[in-house]
């Protein structure tokens, strides 16, 4: 089912780099790739310089220039948000990583960086409490507030597998920053189940901050040692993403919907207490509604309309499956035939 004709003006659809790693594209080359494939735009995660070239102005003004020739949308990445470095704690000077990013994002007319700092922090009993962190964070980013205002960029935190919605909505508060202001979200759909909040229910809570998004599928199973996320062919799986669109619809910007998809599997040991109290804002409601999407994500399995690839199996059928995830998201936002 499609949503209705407004939403026809509003939603471009393009791809996340990611989703292509495998392939090793240069920028220009991915660019081609998705028009060919029928989207409209790329959310760069990361850059494969071409031989010879820097990733300097010169550059950035080429990449940005072909993309308007090709009438394709620009989105940029390379911000931070954990002023450490996870696998060291050792300090990390963000400031100068996420003004190098936003600097770029200038140059290409971009107004917003996606922030993506590692993940799993949870998973670990060594890693530093999620409080300490967003105290540390709430301090750096502060700190930034007029860097990035100047640059006119907003740094748009993924919803990865570090912070819940519930978290970040602190972490702004302590931030003093509002929607529209120098932080904001990128939602990513399908990362919400690993940190074990309904997709929707989630978009809801931080709807007025998203600035970017990750439109992403999956499912989730219960397992012995408690549930397993993964991601699935757009359209293919569990997470109401025409409801997603539908919310993200009536924000009153122009937000493109970029596509990014792997293989993969993320055990989520929610039988195991010491886990399961570093997520306290998870509500009975909450974990009704994530049961229910299990129950719905093994028949799915069980009917062979859903499964996991494995990471080292993503290669094989990446361009397959994100061509489908294009053509399937275009369909949900109401953009068949464009």
């Amino acid at each position: 089912m499609a949503l209705g004709k407004k939403t026809r003006k509003l939603f471009r659809v393009g791809i996340d780099s990611y989703s292509l790693r495998p392939l090793n594209l240069a920028p220009f080359a991915l660019l081609d790739w998705v028009k060919k494939s029928g989207g409209d735009g790329v959310q760069f995660s990361e850059v494969n310089l071409p031989s010879g070239r820097r990733l300097d102005r010169t550059f950035l003004r080429d990449l940005s220039q072909y993309a308007r020739e090709q009438r394709l949308y620009l989105e940029w990445g390379g911000g931070q948000h954990i002023p450490f470095d996870l696998q060291t704690g050792r300090p990390v000077d963000i400031f100068k990583v996420n003004r190098r990013a936003a600097e770029q994002a200038q140059v290409l007319g971009i107004t917003a960086v996606r922030s993506c700092s590692g993940g799993l922090m949870r998973w670990t009993d060594d890693s530093p409490p999620t409080g300490v962190l967003l105290q540390a964070m709430a301090q750096s980013l502060h700190a930034q507030k007029r860097m990035l205002g100047d640059l006119g960029v907003t740094l748009a935190i993924e919803t990865h597998f570090e912070f819940t919605t519930f978290e970040l909505l602190r972490l702004f508060t302590a931030c003093g920053v509002r929607p529209g202001e120098y932080l904001g979200i990128c939602l990513d759909t399908m990362n919400l189940l690993t940190m074990l909040e309904d997709p929707v229910m989630a978009t809801k809570r931080v709807l007025p901050w998203v600035v970017m998004t990750h439109i992403k599928d999956g499912g989730i199973l219960l397992a012995e040692n408690g549930l397993v996320s993964f991601p699935v062919e757009a359209g293919k799986g569990i997470i109401d993403l025409e409801e997603i669109i539908r919310l993200l619809a009536t924000l009153d910007r122009r937000l493109p919907l970029s596509l990014e998809d792997h293989g993969g599997e993320f055990l989520i040991p929610i039988f195991n207490p010491s886990f399961l109290l570093k997520f306290p804002d998870l509500s009975a409601l909450g974990l009704s509604r994530l049961l229910s999407l299990a129950l719905e994500s093994g028949r799915l399995v069980e009917r062979g309309d859903m499964a996991i690839v494995e990471r080292n199996c993503w290669p094989e059928v990446c361009e397959m499956r994100v061509r489908n995830g294009l053509r399937n998201i275009k369909r949900i936002a109401g953009r068949e035939g464009s």
